[in-house]
């Protein structure tokens, strides 16, 4: 099946009858023409986003409020259209949640969140293995056909997370051009599932990231709006949940909600791809130098806390509502032990923080977390949520969302920042999107933060506090050595040792670079080590299906 100038790689060994589920002729006919349509204006973004950058590097501007949108921020009258009765009550999502674990996916099907961020990007490794088998699991739960999860109208509400702007799907070319990631991810979603998902009041919802600023925001509502009429939907049943995860989308949030107010189901803030943000736009500048994560960043800092207010603020003023980052700590077992109350007790402290602020839900990684967070809401707020707490007191500047927190860098924050850089490579050098150490989940918005910290430490020549040494390229060499040496011991065999110090490697290229790469994920979406490790996966996935076979 080819329709006009398209081309797809063959299908990942032992997921033949999945791409044939996927790829039908109308899916293709479909996808050819949504990309087609979309596939210019996805370029001029990404033009516009280097194009702004460059202005704020060569003019040493700051960003601010927009004047020539003063008349939407200041016009009272306008609302988002109400959501549906699912998206009224958003307590508790599971995120990270890559579809391509059947089991894990199944369990949140199962739980009783209530909703699950399906998650294509942070979470997830976007091989083409892993975006085949997370769409099609994807479409099995949504027609009834996943194996002991409930029926879509009863489960937790799917929130579909396709991937950034900033990623491609090498895996398909149309009219000459490798496809945009996350028109590949929307249009296969919305084709094989909208339909059946509105016909069950459970949706299509989705998750925006990466978003930064009113111009893709309205690119997205385009994008909707042209769906709707291809595939013969109501106009505005589509609702998506936009994630601030950037410093300038901040100063546009009441002009993302507008844009899309007739599909928005809100906002949503998260500290670390928002913190790694300040360092993606001004990191250069020593105004701008972000402390130690592990000590001095957390979201009581007067950055944070001004964006969360805000962006509470901004969502109820306007009837949408407003939702709160990830709990990423995991329980330990046993929940009797002091260990457990200990890491319970610290995020129920830092998700009240979040209900104070007026926040309608947030996340959990830990499915053990879902019923203390939904008792943590019952026990401080009252009904569905919390929009009528529209935070009149609150007043945010510019200075207050720019201000960066004071402190310094300690050996430990360097340490833990290389070993976080270096077990994501890793994870995604064997397939996996995300991981656990010291007690938490990591993805690619703590790997984001970790490696712009080491950079920018690198950049501005940052002291420890420790005994006064000065971040260097040597120091941050040997230290990457003796992290992965130490990992390394860990590792079962020689080969996953071997590829631990291959991401170190490539963790000491990225931090060392004059030019900042923008996201770590498109580096290593286009990085051929990364490309060739898939290669070999699948090579060795085709042996052992012969092996079998004979």
């Amino acid at each position: 099946v080819n329709p006009h100038n398209m081309e797809l790689s063959p299908p990942p060994t032992g997921l033949e009858a999945e791409s044939a589920a996927l790829f039908t002729t109308g899916s293709l006919h479909f996808l050819h023409e949504l990309i087609s349509t979309f596939d210019e204006e996805v370029e001029k973004i990404l033009q516009l986003r280097v194009s702004r950058k460059a202005h704020l590097d060569l003019s040493d501007e700051l960003p601010n409020f927009l004047e020539s949108t003063t008349h939407i921020r200041a016009d009272p009258n306008w609302r988002v259209l109400p959501v549906p009765p699912r998206l009224q009550k958003r307590h508790v999502d599971i995120g990270d949640m890559a579809p391509c674990d059947t089991a894990r996916f199944i369990r949140a099907l199962r739980s009783p969140a209530q909703g699950i961020q399906v998650d294509f990007d942070d979470g997830n490794c976007p091989t083409f293995h892993n975006q085949i088998k997370g769409i099609h699991n994807v479409i099995l739960a949504v027609n009834n056909r996943l194996p002991g999860a409930p029926h879509i109208s009863r489960a937790p509400v799917l929130m579909l997370r396709p991937r950034a702007w900033n990623m491609v799907e090498h895996n398909m070319m149309v009219e000459g051009k490798e496809a945009p990631g996350p028109l590949f991810d929307f249009g296969l979603l919305m084709y094989h599932c909208g339909r059946t998902l509105l016909e069950h009041q459970s949706g299509p919802f989705f998750y925006l990231s990466k978003v930064e600023s009113l111009v893709e925001a309205r690119l997205w509502n385009n994008i909707f709006t042209w769906t709707q009429q291809k595939l013969g939907l109501p106009l505005g049943c589509i609702k998506a949940t936009v994630l601030i995860e950037n410093v300038l989308a901040t100063f546009e949030m009441e002009e993302i909600l507008y844009e899309l107010r007739e599909h928005s189901a809100g906002l949503n803030c998260g500290i670390w791809d928002y913190s790694a943000s300040f360092v993606n736009k001004f990191g250069h500048r020593q105004d701008f130098l972000l402390p130690d994560r592990s000590k001095y960043v957390n979201m009581e800092k007067r950055f944070l806390r001004s964006y969360m207010d805000l962006l509470v603020q901004t969502c109820h003023r306007r009837g949408a509502l407003a939702t709160g980052g990830m709990a990423a700590s995991l329980l330990p077992h046993g929940q009797h032990t002091h260990a457990y109350s200990t890491v319970l007790d610290s995020v129920e402290r830092l998700k009240l923080l979040e209900i104070k602020a007026g926040v309608d839900g947030f996340m959990v990684y830990d499915m053990n977390l879902i019923k203390p967070m939904q008792e943590l809401f019952e026990l401080h707020t009252e009904g569905d949520n919390q929009l009528h707490q529209l935070r009149d007191n609150v007043s945010v500047t510019p200075e207050d969302l720019l201000s960066m927190p004071s402190g310094g860098v300690t050996l430990y924050g360097l340490k833990y920042n290389i070993a976080v850089g270096v077990l994501f490579i890793n994870a995604w050098l064997s397939g996996k999107g995300h991981f656990f150490y010291r007690g938490q989940v990591e993805d690619s918005a703590t790997a984001e933060i970790s490696r712009s910290q080491v950079w920018q430490w690198i950049r501005h020549q940052a002291r420890l506090e420790d005994d006064g040494r000065v971040v260097s390229r040597q120091i941050v060499t040997e230290l990457t050595k003796e992290v992965s040496t130490e990992l390394g011991h860990l590792c079962p065999s020689e080969r996953t040792e071997q590829r631990l110090h291959t991401a170190a490697d490539m963790f000491l290229e990225v931090v060392l670079k004059r030019h900042f790469p923008e996201f770590i994920t498109s580096y290593l979406n286009l990085d051929h080590t990364f490309l060739t490790s898939q290669n070999l996966r699948e090579e060795e996935a085709a042996v052992e299906t012969g092996r079998q076979r004979a």
